[in-house]
């Protein structure tokens, strides 16, 4: 018998909880690349983007799962390859863009073609789970709402972002070579955050994009080793610490999910002041007695 929380035509809602130590989580292309912050708050930000990116990275890495959203290939191309395939006539107007007349060209760009949306939803992973606009080019497959939505991850405490000076020994220019002139260098960091992210499933958009039990098996297994596959010296070590996952009875649900989020709570413990480790948090979960009619609490991580 399968698990209840792979079950993709139940509702799921979740939470995430993972850390950074001396690492930055997520630059902000607008502030030097140091991590994203609340300025009025001070918490740590991960957007919902870089969550998704650990998750499609690590599919295509571990287990060569196809995915849409990448940067070695243009996604016009992409959707004309499905759309080519899909239907022979979308191929034959393709081959011949060039010399259609107006009404036809409008025909191709206009009209979202439902068979290229379908075939597109059937080849790519995160088409399926995470959505996609699929109207930028010459061929209009329309939009894919996706079952599976994050929030921005939010750091529990204020975050201190360090910008660090670094030097190196190697030289970029024979100029500097030859007058020994040590090249400096930014490693911004924050010392310690701990992250919470919240999820959700709709099981009735994964209706529509042909989402599989075994789509779901992969998405939680991503979230749990996302960071596994992801090391490099400007994230210091990332792991994820928590993952819960609420499983619905009713596909409409039996609870409102903030009322769920709320059951899980994370606390600094009695005379920490400013956390620096895991351990210097407490996690507070339900038991499942407590949980509302209908949920089923899973922890995976």
């Amino acid at each position: 018998m399968s698990a209840i929380y792979v079950d993709p035509e139940k509702r799921h809602d979740f939470v995430l909880l993972f850390e950074v130590v001396n690492g930055n989580p997520n630059g902000d292309p607008d502030a030097g690349n140091l991590p994203r912050v609340d300025p009025e708050t001070m918490h740590g930000l991960v957007t919902d983007v870089c969550l998704k990116r650990k998750v499609r990275d690590y599919l295509q890495l571990v287990h060569k799962v196809p995915i849409f959203i990448q940067s070695r290939v243009a996604l016009n191309t992409l959707i004309e390859q499905a759309g080519a395939d899909a239907d022979p006539d979308v191929k034959a107007k393709l081959e011949k863009y060039d010399e259609l007349q107006d009404p036809e060209k409008r025909e191709l760009t206009h009209r979202p073609h439902e068979k290229v949306r379908q075939e597109l939803c059937r080849r790519y992973y995160d088409v399926r789970m995470f959505g996609a606009v699929l109207s930028t080019g010459r061929l209009n497959a329309g939009q894919v709402r996706g079952p599976v939505q994050l929030t921005f991850a939010r750091s529990l405490d204020p975050i201190v972002p360090l910008d660090l000076s670094i030097t190196r020994q190697a030289r970029t220019t024979e100029e500097r070579l030859e007058t020994g002139e040590t090249e400096m260098g930014r490693k911004p960091i924050v010392p310690y955050g701990l992250y919470r992210a919240h999820g959700f499933y709709n099981p009735f958009l994964a209706k529509d994009t042909g989402v599989s039990q075994e789509d779901l098996e992969l998405f939680w297994e991503a979230l749990m080793q996302m960071f596994e596959f992801d090391r490099s010296a400007a994230r210091g070590e990332m792991t994820v610490r928590g993952l819960w996952v609420f499983t619905h009875e009713n596909a409409r649900g039996n609870a409102p999910a903030h009322k769920l989020f709320e059951l899980i709570r994370v606390k600094k413990r009695d005379g920490i002041e400013s956390p620096r480790r895991f351990t210097d948090y407490e996690v507070l979960e339900p038991p499942q007695n407590e949980l509302p009619s209908g949920v089923v609490l899973t922890r995976l991580v």
